[in-house]
């Protein structure tokens, strides 16, 4: 009978025992695919567990992992930490050193596993403020120890005994990991997740993801330090599911070509970044094949689920596949059955064009604090349709989702986090009678279906006292292909406005096939034909909103948001605060 899984150092056990896969996980190293065994994830992860016991590490402790991309040794430490009783401490490779120092600190983390020389040379500047005994590198890094070291302490099997002791000792209730939020503003809270609170969200989430035991193949990307990517990495553990990791999104294609694989999960931006390069190959065509291409296009962006539009789409649907679309899935792999989708809201024709294309993307709805799925879509589960564009699925089985008065969906299960570190107060602010507030409002329609309508924090009230909620503007202009990101602002003022960062690589070939010339993106965005195209999906944007949320203004910016520079989160999410202190100029000018 295989294992009882109540920890989460159990998926790896139950997949040797129901599954045994030659390759578990496979990492690219040096150009060449190299795969583990799930004997070998289990051998690696207690002789890592024995490892870390002759350096002392004791119940309780924190053990930091920062990696720049997902790779095998990420997970091999991620379990053989939690086998000892110590708790990880994922880190975002993509904060500053300050945020490296603050999160080390406050976590208490006295050793810190790393990937490579990027993450060494920011964690050196700071690792004299912390509370660090040694960091140990995944690459072979001159002059830095590797972890192969800790492997090597751990080689002898005698004190394997006292892991097993330790591993006894771990109960389902007991922390297993520190994630800190990437939050909009402030500082990162530690979000204090147990075995259980992970383990439930995976077994329950199993129901929902069409998964063919023992035989799928995923391609994993998402950074595992989000909490969504690494409940999926130990869903695919439960499931039997070959686990892949992509060297980035630039070598995405190239990597999927490779792999061709059966499942893959991402945030919106991604999707969006995959659509958009996708339609500016389109672009590219010309005479039949152009208006062959735009014709599936236009025909995918009607998408309805389960034969809705009748059968004279489908029929249409079914050519447009075998033309077009079948192209698009041969430049994933050819073999896609899934792709998952969270963290923020996905527009809905990306949800239309990928699910009529063969892809589709099974919107779900979760945070840090509920570890993170309380809601998704899914196909068909036991003869239940549960795939309705526009919404976040349904609610999961064992958690229940209630709306307050003021719309704030409320979340209580077994997935709810067990606080915030150190911060009873806000722990107290944020679950009240067992509910965790998400800040998040939405609705539940007639069949149980989950609708996110915006955030509680980021509405707004205008001077004239009307109520503008910036997220469902926000994704009607974001529509357009001229537009990559942008934010409404207006708090105060007599009208709403944006900021928009223009989609520049569409911008530039839409640019240069119309005539315009332009040296800089400064001079491209003050032509006068693009500022008409930009203006062109403001109002149509317009159309589907009441006159005192019309956007009546906007602004253009010169560069790309970015996570380096402080507009985004590590999960694209904009930091309203400082890109509206980047960009108070154009604030300034359209107000003033």
């Amino acid at each position: 009978m295989p294992t009882e899984i109540t920890r989460l150092f159990d998926f790896p056990y139950y997949q040797l025992e129901k599954y045994n896969l030659k390759k578990a996980f496979t990492t690219k190293y040096n150009g060449e695919w190299k795969s583990i065994s799930s004997q070998e994830y289990v051998d690696k992860s207690n002789q890592l567990s024995r490892g870390l016991l002759k350096l002392g590490i004791q119940p309780n402790d924190k053990i930091a992992i920062i990696s720049t991309t997902n790779r095998t040794e990420w997970n091999v430490c991620d379990i053989g930490v939690l086998q000892t009783g110590a708790q990880t401490v994922p880190i975002y490779p993509t904060i500053s050193k300050e945020d490296y120092e603050y999160v080390l600190n406050h976590s208490e983390a006295i050793y810190c596993f790393v990937s490579d020389i990027t993450i060494i040379e920011k964690l050196n500047q700071i690792k004299g403020n912390t509370k660090l005994k040694g960091v140990y590198t995944f690459d072979d890094i001159d002059g830095e120890k590797s972890w192969k070291e800790v492997l090597e302490l751990g080689i002898d099997t005698a004190s394997q005994d006292e892991v097993e002791v330790r591993k006894n000792a771990v109960k389902s209730e007991d922390l297993a990991t520190l994630i800190y939020t990437s939050g909009t503003t402030g500082r990162p809270k530690g979000v204090m997740l147990s075995h259980g609170n992970i383990v439930s969200n995976v077994i329950t989430s199993e129901e929902s993801v069409p998964l063919e035991k023992g035989k799928d193949r995923a391609l994993s990307f998402l950074p595992v330090c989000h909490v969504f990517e690494r409940m999926i990495l130990y869903l695919y553990q439960y499931c039997g599911t070959e686990i892949y990791f992509a060297e980035g999104l630039e070598k995405l294609t190239e990597n999927a070509q490779d792999i061709k694989p059966n499942v893959m999960t991402a945030v919106p931006r991604l999707y969006e970044k995959i659509y958009d390069k996708i339609i500016l190959k389109g672009e590219d065509l010309s005479g039949i094949k152009k208006k062959l291409f735009f014709w599936a296009v236009n025909l995918g962006l009607r998408y309805e689920p389960y034969g809705a539009n009748g059968w004279w789409y489908e029929k249409q649907l079914g050519v447009a596949r075998k033309l077009i679309f079948s192209k698009w899935q041969a430049a994933l792999g050819g073999e896609l059955k899934l792709m998952v989708s969270g963290a923020s809201a996905l527009q809905q024709r990306l949800t239309r064009i990928f699910a009529a294309a063969g892809m589709p993307i099974m919107e779900g709805y979760g945070l840090s604090e509920t570890s993170p799925v309380t809601s998704v879509n899914f196909l068909e589960q036991n003869g239940k349709r549960g795939f309705r564009v526009g919404t976040v699925g349904r609610v999961i089985n064992n958690v229940e989702v209630v709306i307050a008065e003021n719309g704030e969906i409320l979340v209580k299960g077994p997935n709810v986090m067990q606080g915030y570190y150190k911060d009873a107060e806000k722990t107290a602010e944020a679950i009240k009678d067992g509910y965790f507030h998400t800040g998040d409002k939405g609705e539940l329609d007639k069949d149980g279906f989950l609708k996110i309508t915006g955030r509680t924090k980021e509405m707004f009230k205008t001077s004239g006292g009307k109520y503008v909620v910036p997220p469902l503007l926000e994704g009607e202009l974001k529509q357009s292909l001229f537009i990559e990101q942008v934010m409404v602002v207006g708090e105060n003022e007599k009208m709403p406005a944006a900021i928009i960062q223009p989609n520049f690589e569409y911008l530039k070939d839409w640019a240069t096939n119309n005539g315009i010339s332009f040296t800089s993106n400064k001079e491209l965005i003050a032509n006068e034909k693009v500022i008409a195209e930009i203006a062109k999906a403001v109002k149509f944007c317009n159309t589907n909103f009441a006159k005192w949320e019309q956007i009546k203004a906007f602004e253009l910016t010169p560069d790309e948001w970015t996570i380096d520079d402080g507009h985004l989160t590590p999960t694209m999410k904009m930091k309203r605060v400082i890109i509206k202190k980047i960009y108070q100029d154009l604030h300034d000018k359209i107000y003033r």
